[in-house]
């Protein structure tokens, strides 16, 4: 059956949803794995492939079209630009594919799509490029900012924020981890769970486990095909989480019988981790602002067991008034950039603008508000992102205190030594990918005084 499907062209329309309608990738993507479950293991990860890869080399793909094309990239018909950006980069990055059969094929999609007329444009245009791509002049170091952009594929100003506030070394560091693949990442529950047996499990359906860095119960998994086939998964005994994430929890460092709100909680990693670590005591209130989000949180807290978690729809940026003072422990991961997980999540370099990044600020800074009346006095506040701008991060610590009664404390008793520097004294760690072995995120770890002058 799979054989009646062409998979170029649920590429090309997984493509034109996510760039010509603005839809997420990742969710396309699986969409339409869903639909079309009965494709081989071979082809799934074709499409996966290639649809990740043109969306990620975007901005190098069009600087690369743009050498070969009298048409610019831009003022292409968007059905033919996403079928030579796609081609172009099986061309380039996919060696298993001939490069005349990825033209042939190209070819043969544009007439079936009804551009007759412009089959020897996109045949032209791609034996051109296989033939001709070392002749390509690409910007050099000498001019960063285009050097930086075309090579690793990044908006030009994102690329000059990070060189403002990192230098060329670093910044190059980040956007070239942002292009490498990403592992499966998993944390192995700590209570009422045997970690040895686990790994035996994982080992016995062939999965191919290796020890992360930073936290003891974290592993990469590479080499399965479908996550909740696994018996680990399936039994609650591990939960998909990304080191930098599981440092959240480190860092909270929760007593048995504390009770924890985690304002913005989905997907709930985090939350689960805390709950794993009160081992059975305490309570967890895990809250989001909707159903999708909230169901999904409950799922996994259902498949893991846990009993003290309640997740409930609340809207952070709203004052709780039943919650004054009361928590031990507040998380506030708030909603930001992600300037952090790009390498995961393609879409938020495009998406992405000045103008978005500043109004995030201000609806940070409401959910720490809120957040701020909701611990008890000499309780602690964790607030944490997923990105590596300073106006999301250290800024936004810099006004909070500015404005209510915290003080910073020193991460370094939570951490392992690999991660103990001088910003770690002074009660905050940002974490760089490339630099780091994880996710770009930032945390900080905020005492409420029991007095305020």
């Amino acid at each position: 059956m799979s054989q009646q499907v062409n998979t170029r062209e649920l590429i090309l329309g997984i493509l034109l949803e996510v760039n010509k309608e603005g839809q997420y990738s990742h969710l396309v993507i699986r969409s339409t794995l869903e639909k079309y479950q009965y494709l081989e293991k071979q082809e799934r990860a074709f499409i996966t492939r290639v649809c990740e890869g043109t969306l990620e080399y975007k901005l190098r793909l069009d600087y690369i079209l743009n050498q070969f094309s009298t048409v610019p990239a831009e003022k292409m018909k968007p059905v033919i630009r996403e079928l030579l950006r796609s081609s172009v980069y099986q061309i380039l990055y996919m060696d298993s594919v001939p490069d005349s059969a990825v033209c042939n094929e190209a070819v043969k999609l544009a007439r079936k799509k009804g551009f007759y007329n412009l089959t020897g444009f996109v045949n032209g245009v791609l034996r051109k490029v296989a033939r001709e791509y070392g002749s390509i002049r690409f910007p050099g170091k000498e001019e960063p900012e285009d050097y930086l952009s075309v090579i690793y594929s990044m908006p030009k100003w994102l690329v000059q924020r990070f060189l403002e506030q990192y230098g060329f070394e670093k910044t190059e560091k980040m956007l070239e981890s942002f292009l490498k693949e990403k592992p499966t990442t998993i944390r192995i529950r700590e209570y009422l769970v045997e970690k040895e047996a686990v790994l035996e499990s994982l080992k016995s359906q062939k999965v191919t486990v290796e020890k992360a860095p930073y936290v003891e119960n974290a592993y990469y998994l590479k080499d399965y095909d479908y996550l909740p086939a696994l018996d680990a998964f399936r039994v609650g005994s591990i939960q998909v989480q990304d080191v930098s994430s599981m440092l959240v929890g480190e860092i909270a460092d929760p007593k048995e019988g504390d009770y924890v709100i985690d304002l913005c909680a989905a997907p709930g990693g985090k939350t689960l981790c805390i709950a794993d670590k009160l081992k059975g005591t305490g309570r967890v209130d895990a809250r989001d602002i909707s159903r999708t989000k909230t169901d999904y949180i409950r799922e996994n807290a259902i498949r893991q067991n846990f009993l003290n978690v309640v997740v409930t729809e609340k809207d952070a940026t709203q004052l709780d008034s039943e919650s004054l003072e009361k928590a031990d422990i507040v998380l506030a991961d708030v909603p930001c950039s992600g300037l952090g997980v790009m390498g995961r999540k393609t879409d938020i370099k495009y998406k992405l603008n000045p103008a978005k990044m500043q109004e995030l600020v201000g609806l940070q800074r409401e959910i720490l508000e809120q957040a701020s009346t909701y611990v008890k006095p000499g309780g602690t506040l964790i607030y944490s992102t997923c990105t590596i701008g300073k106006e999301e991060n250290q800024d936004n610590v810099e006004w909070f205190l500015e404005h209510y009664p915290y003080e910073l404390e020193s991460l370094d008793p939570y951490l392992c030594e690999e991660l103990k520097s001088e910003t770690t004294r002074k009660g905050y760690l940002q974490l760089l990918p490339g630099v780091h072995q994880c996710d770009g995120f930032f945390i900080a770890r905020l005492k409420r005084k029991t007095e305020w002058n």
